[in-house]
């Protein structure tokens, strides 16, 4: 299920609770909302409220670090491919068709990942089939120097080369991780039964509703940006494309 997805259930959830505590409120007895009973349910819904607050924190901690790492490396893979272009065109002109070769494969993963089409998503299956970096690699051992600057241009190029290589698929591992669905199931039902007791003892009326419907929203917004941010280069929140773009316009000059 995708991130919308998700944080929807958690919403509907999540407000139900709320609602079938405002529901229970009006049908327990007096004696079970008495000032005994509320503060000892205020000792549990404290402790629920606690361990809900730590684990979205250090998960919107963990999902924000993953992201700026995935973003920290495409970056340096833009950076990457201009230097090996650079490297390439001190070389010499025999290496023509290597360039034009990388050029057309960075422009082929930025229309891959990054489509013009905002309604298309981002098609990782087919980055991960690509082998054009291993193609440019192939390339660049058939030149044969003809001196020792080109021998150890040659060399920092085919060093770039695997790098970026590495980069590519450091990406697509990166991409595989998700929130396990059981530890989601948990964090959900944590929020449903905080918010079932948040209703229990609230009055039933219009602004408070009005705030359980805030409430609940904003908690389902931050599960939204957690799945978001753990796939950073799929969903709605996407890592900039920028630096690929600007890469792309100083290949071959």
């Amino acid at each position: 299920m995708g991130s919308m997805t998700i944080s929807l259930i958690s919403f509907v959830f999540i407000f139900s609770g709320a609602l079938f505590g405002l529901f229970l409120r009006s049908v327990l007895p007096e004696h079970h909302l008495s000032d005994k009973t509320r503060d000892a349910v205020k000792v549990g819904t404290g402790l629920i409220a606690t361990l809900t607050a730590l684990v979205l924190g250090l998960l919107v901690s963990s999902a924000k670090s993953s992201f700026d790492l995935m973003s920290a490396e495409i970056t340096q893979g833009g950076a990457r491919v201009i230097f090996l272009d650079r490297t390439l065109a001190r070389y010499g002109p025999e290496t023509k068709e290597v360039r034009d070769l990388l050029r057309s494969n960075l422009a082929s993963l930025i229309n891959l990942v990054w489509p013009e089409d905002t309604a298309a998503h981002a098609d990782l299956k087919a980055v991960e089939n690509r082998y054009g970096i291993e193609g440019v690699l192939d390339k660049l051992r058939t030149l044969s120097p003809k001196n020792d600057s080109q021998r150890l241009l040659q060399t920092q190029a085919l060093q770039l080369c695997n790098d970026l290589a590495q980069s590519r698929w450091l990406i697509i591992e990166q991409g595989q991780g998700a929130l396990p669905n059981v530890f989601l199931v948990v964090l959900i039902f944590w929020l449903t039964i905080f918010f079932i007791c948040f209703g229990l003892f609230s009055e039933p009326n219009a602004t408070v509703i009005a705030v359980m419907l805030v409430c609940a929203l904003s908690v389902s917004g931050a599960i939204f940006l957690i799945m978001e941010m753990n796939s950073p280069i799929e969903g709605i929140i996407k890592i900039s494309s920028a630096p690929l773009h600007k890469a792309l316009e100083h290949l071959g000059q």
